[in-house]
């Protein structure tokens, strides 16, 4: 038998090749590599950072033993190679240490604020997958007409604009003039706290409660923001779709099904756009983590209290323990988004196995 196949299982199952095997193992190697790699930039940064740790702590008016002291306590005395193990045990625990701006552990504050930048990352996905697919296949369909001229434009200005000056502009324009959405932040002050958190989403937590009132202020509030963002979203799928669709468009069997006088609407949306799907899985996994990762001047602009949010504050506090802690976890989701989206490619794909 093929080393390729799988073979049977001693209980009828099927057992993975040794290809397969290799593969999952080259995974796991290039995990564990990109994770370390992580971790040690983020120990040299904190590090070679103008910031004394120790003074971070213990002020500048404390006596030499004080700072010695302290010094030794947070292990600052060993090698550099024994300090940068020992955070990766850290690490591993989960354990970034205290932050000195809330006098709470890191990881406490992370998962405080982690969810508010969840739900605007999803939501914008969920609006630049909404809008730039369909409008990747209009362009594509009508390549080199009008349509095509204007998803293309309005994804050049997606790729153009600073997010921070459409931010304003959005602020200025839908909540100063036109009062259409809330302003910043992801609730009215009147509506805090009212709803019990489940899954920190203020958005789920108030249809759990059944308070639509909160909901409806929560939408209101995120709308603005997560058009704003998800417009980078939407430039990037549009353009990949309408790469994938040009490429399906041109094959025999688009030819082949329009001759049997199948409708011009089955051949797009359904086989058309059916085989580009898993492509357009790993682009949307990817745009994803992007948003995750880069939404840090639409929560600085719309006041949004999501991890880019605490990060920067962490940075002009001083607060390494929070930058670095925050960039850890957010290298982390990053990478796991990237291997889902790979191994996604995997299974709905059997060419890639």
């Amino acid at each position: 038998m093929s080393l390729t196949g799988s073979r049977p299982g001693g209980r009828g199952g099927w057992l993975p090749s040794r290809q397969g095997l290799l593969k999952g193992g080259g995974v796991v190697v290039t995990l564990a590599v990109t994770l370390l790699g992580l971790l040690l930039i983020t120990f040299l940064i904190g590090r070679v950072m103008p910031i004394d740790p120790v003074l971070a702590v213990v002020g500048e008016r404390a006596t030499n033993e004080v700072y010695e002291a302290t010094r030794k306590a947070m292990g600052l005395d060993q090698p550099i190679i024994i300090q940068f193990f020992t955070y990766i045990g850290e690490v591993a625990r989960g354990d970034f240490g205290t932050s000195l701006l809330t006098s709470r552990p890191v990881i406490e504050d992370i998962a405080r604020v982690f969810p508010a930048t969840l739900e605007l990352a999803t939501v914008a996905t969920l609006l630049g997958v909404a809008i730039g697919i369909p409008a990747g296949v209009m362009a594509a369909v009508h390549q080199g007409r009008w349509p095509d001229h204007v998803v293309r434009l309005l994804g050049l200005f997606g790729y153009s604009m600073p997010i921070f000056w459409l931010g304003l502009v959005g602020l200025l324009i839908f909540y100063g003039k036109l009062d259409w959405v809330a302003g910043p932040g992801r609730l009215d002050v009147f509506f805090e706290d009212i709803v019990p958190q489940v899954t920190g989403v203020i958005l789920i937590d108030s249809l759990i409660a059944g308070d639509l009132e909160v909901f409806s202020n929560a939408l209101s509030h995120i709308i603005l923001p997560a058009s704003v963002l998800g417009y980078y979203s939407l430039a990037y799928i549009s353009r990949m779709t309408r790469s994938f669709m040009l490429e399906q468009l041109a094959q025999e069997y688009i030819t082949t099904a329009r001759v049997k006088g199948v409708s011009e609407a089955r051949v797009i949306w359904g086989h058309a756009l059916g085989n580009v799907m898993v492509p357009l899985i790993t682009v949307i996994a990817l745009s994803y983590a992007t948003l995750l990762e880069g939404s840090v001047l639409t929560e600085i602009v719309f006041a949004w209290p999501g991890i880019g949010f605490y990060i920067t504050n962490a940075l002009l506090s001083a607060d390494m323990n929070a930058v670095l802690g925050g960039t850890v976890v957010v290298g982390i989701v990053f990478v796991g988004l990237n291997l889902l989206s790979d191994t996604l490619y995997r299974v709905f794909d059997p060419r890639a196995r």
